[in-house]
Formats: C-alpha cells, sequence, structure tokens
C-alpha cells in the first residue's frame, strides 16, 4: 500500500500535517480515543502527555487489529479540551508517526464524555 502526499499549489505548507493524502484499498475508521487502559481506568489524569501516550498506544492496538499500522493512516482528528495541549499531543504523535504526517485536524471543545478525559483522537486509514 503507497501513500502520496501532493502539496496543492497556493496552499500554505501545513505545521506538523499534510493537507492532502491519498492512496488505495480497503478504508479503516477508527473511533474516536482515549486514555483509558485496558481494564477501562483513565491513564495520566490531569496530564495531556501522559494522555496522549495512552491514546497513541490505543490507536496502535486498534491499528493493528485492522492489518494496519500509522504508516496507513491517512488523517487525525484531534478533540482536545484545551488548545494547549496539542504540543504534548504532537510531540507524542511525532514518536509515533516520524515519517510524513498524515492529514489532520485539531478541535478545541468544551467537553468530553468524561472530566477526566483531556483529549480524544481518531483516525482513518487505507490499508
Amino acid at each position: 500500500m503507497t501513500l502520496d502526499y501532493p502539496q496543492p499549489e497556493g496552499v500554505a505548507p501545513g505545521n506538523g500535517y499534510s493537507h492532502v493524502v491519498t492512496g488505495a484499498g480497503q478504508w479503516v475508521a477508527i473511533s474516536g480515543q482515549v486514555a483509558l487502559d485496558a481494564d477501562g481506568k483513565f491513564v495520566g489524569v490531569g496530564d495531556p502527555g501522559a494522555q496522549a501516550e495512552q491514546v497513541f498506544a490505543n490507536l496502535e492496538r486498534c491499528l493493528a487489529t485492522a492489518g494496519a499500522t500509522f504508516e496507513n493512516v491517512v488523517k487525525l482528528t484531534y478533540f482536545v479540551t484545551d488548545i494547549g495541549h496539542l504540543p504534548a499531543v504532537r510531540t507524542v504523535r511525532d514518536r509515533y508517526i516520524p515519517g510524513p504526517k498524515p492529514a489532520g485536524t485539531a478541535v478545541q471543545v468544551a467537553a468530553l464524555f468524561s472530566p477526566d478525559a483531556l483529549l480524544e483522537i481518531e483516525a482513518f486509514a487505507i490499508v
């Protein structure tokens, strides 16, 4: 499976994301993941970096179930309760996705399903 990251003419380059990602194959949608461990307990309450680590670990497990890796991810959507959490999230993301970055959208939300959740990330992949 090969993904392509074309840069649209007349659009400023993305800072840590790609504007366009193309590929052919089976579409995989991963529901938004939060910082819950295998027992359903929150990891890193109050710590966006620790929560991001758990979220990306959960995403990795979900992708593996679909026969995918982060190399197959074409789009990530970040929901954060404070936009100031993004630097910590990006640091973790860059460890899990060291190469070209998928398309991405970041949205600050008033709340997630639990007050302990600081962020939620959903993923779309092509395998």
